[in-house]
């Protein structure tokens, strides 16, 4: 559902990815983790259309996103690790202007929305403006509108950032809900212990360049770590290079 193929990002003072090759499959959950200033957020970037890279290719659900890159989008929900919300708006009025962007038919358009904002905890703040929301709320609204169009794919930076340990549950079991229905989730987090508990294969970046992927045990054969947590594997990978 996920190709990256060969992805290169040079911004002439920094190689921030170096040949960068993963595939993530239909209904997986895909953890991407490395330390600060590993090229996370840029890939990510790169996934949603934001910025193009400099070699490389990005195939979502058999789609160039070079080639077509409205119609990946289409398919895709992106949540960045720095969300813009126009915070005049009330939650409701937030997700129906996600639905006209993404041409959500009008007619299940408030069906959709009253669905997410009661999934997600929001539904009694429906029609209250968003400034009047909490971080938290304001992060659990972002996910829910990156969802509005029933996205194939969900890429999703840091999702857990500012939410309390109930929200994080929350956020957790519906995201894992949407890979058992099929959708492919890509998620950047460097919450190791998260990664651990809710991704079926993950990533490790370093210096713009994947070091490992695959299961914990697999990461585990790789770092010769023998049967550690996720943080051992990660500090001895990140350490080696």
């Amino acid at each position: 559902m996920i190709d990256l193929i060969n992805l290169t990002k040079d911004f002439k003072t920094t190689l921030a990815i170096n040949n960068l090759t993963l595939r993530v499959r239909a209904g997986e959950i895909y953890g991407f983790i490395g330390p600060n200033g590993a090229g996370k957020t840029t890939t990510i970037r790169m996934m949603g259309g934001i910025i193009e890279p400099t070699s490389g290719s990005i195939i979502i659900g058999g789609i160039d996103m070079k080639k077509n890159p409205v119609a990946a989008k289409k398919i895709i929900g992106f949540v960045p690790d720095r969300p813009f919300l126009y915070e005049k708006l009330t939650g409701m009025e937030f997700l129906k202007f996600i639905s006209d962007l993404y041409e959500v038919e009008s007619s299940g358009m408030a069906r959709r929305a009253q669905e997410l904002l009661t999934r997600f905890g929001l539904w009694d703040w429906a029609h209250e403006i968003i400034e009047a929301y909490s971080h938290g709320m304001k992060q659990r609204l972002i996910i829910a509108a990156a969802l509005m169009h029933e996205p194939k794919v969900l890429v999703i930076d840091e999702p857990m950032v500012g939410l309390d340990p109930a929200a994080v549950r929350m956020v957790k079991d519906i995201l894992k809900d949407l890979a058992a229905q099929n959708v492919t989730v890509f998620v950047s987090t460097h919450t190791l212990s998260i990664a651990e508990d809710l991704c079926d294969t993950i990533g490790v970046i370093h210096k713009g360049t994947l070091l490992a992927q695959g299961t914990l045990a697999e990461l585990n054969s790789a770092a010769q770590t023998g049967q550690a947590r996720l943080e051992e594997v990660f500090l001895t990978l990140v350490q080696e290079m």
